[in-house]
């Protein structure tokens, strides 16, 4: 039986991003169904980012992200995410093309994982401004697991063009 008492939870950093629909409603209800979880607290949340879309040509994404304590393990995590997406009209049909719902565990505590289907700490993450610039903003001090520095310093390396806080 999987604990549920979030005192002894993993510290998870999750990204999300849209760009289809109402974005930021999208991103909001998504949140917000992370934490009516059990097994997930989101601790915090980024400012939003609106940033130029990466592959084929689509309109501006809107990013972020959030820190949780969760007590699923990475896999049953991602099965949760996934399910998340389709809820609100996920569909896989060209790598980063455009899509209402993408959400990615970016780091899970210091752990390593290379499975078919999972790959923590996130691939991209210490390239790509538009999970930086959020994930700073929450978690500035967590150490990336491979890259051997912490979020901040890997900030100071990352071309900030194209992406654009947005105020609340």
């Amino acid at each position: 039986m999987v604990s549920t008492d979030l005192q002894t939870g993993k510290q998870v950093a999750i990204a999300l991003g849209s760009n289809l629909g109402d974005s930021r409603a999208i991103l909001e209800a998504a949140i917000d169904q992370l934490s009516q979880d059990p097994q997930i607290k989101v601790q915090a949340q980024s400012h939003w980012y609106q940033t130029a879309a990466i592959g084929p040509p689509q309109p501006d994404y809107l990013n972020g992200c959030v820190s949780l304590l969760t007590t699923d393990l990475p896999e049953p995590l991602l099965e949760k995410l996934l399910a998340i997406e389709a809820q609100f009209g996920r569909v896989r049909r060209e790598r980063w093309g455009p899509r209402t719902l993408d959400l990615d565990i970016l780091l899970y505590e210091q752990v390593v994982i290379q499975t078919p289907t999972l790959t923590v700490p996130h691939p991209y993450l210490h390239e790509r401004a538009f999970v930086l610039a959020p994930l700073a903003e929450i978690c500035p001090g967590w150490m990336h697991p491979l890259q051997q520095q912490t979020i901040a310093e890997l900030t100071k390396a990352i071309d900030y063009t194209g992406v654009r806080q947005l105020s609340d």
